[in-house]
């Protein structure tokens, strides 16, 4: 899954570091608008609902983060 997701966000947010980076958001590396955009393709890809409790800065920070926070929700 790691790497479906890694796929999206390169295709979501191209010229984004998102294998080596560690800190997008506390670093603004992504926008709001990146952050938003990211989860509607990561709800309508994987099929999951993500709330406003999961817009959290280490949900996001990295890949393995937003990784994490959608195995978390498949299948769920």
């Amino acid at each position: 899954m790691r790497e479906e997701i890694l796929a999206l966000l390169k295709e979501t947010c191209p010229g984004i570091d998102f294998e080596n980076e560690k800190a997008l958001i506390d670093d603004e590396i992504l926008a709001s608008l990146d952050i938003i955009t990211i989860v509607s393709e990561l709800m309508y890809r994987y099929g999951i609902e993500l709330d406003v409790d999961d817009l959290l800065p280490e949900n996001f920070n990295d890949l393995d983060a937003i990784t994490a926070l959608v195995e978390s929700r498949v299948g769920a």
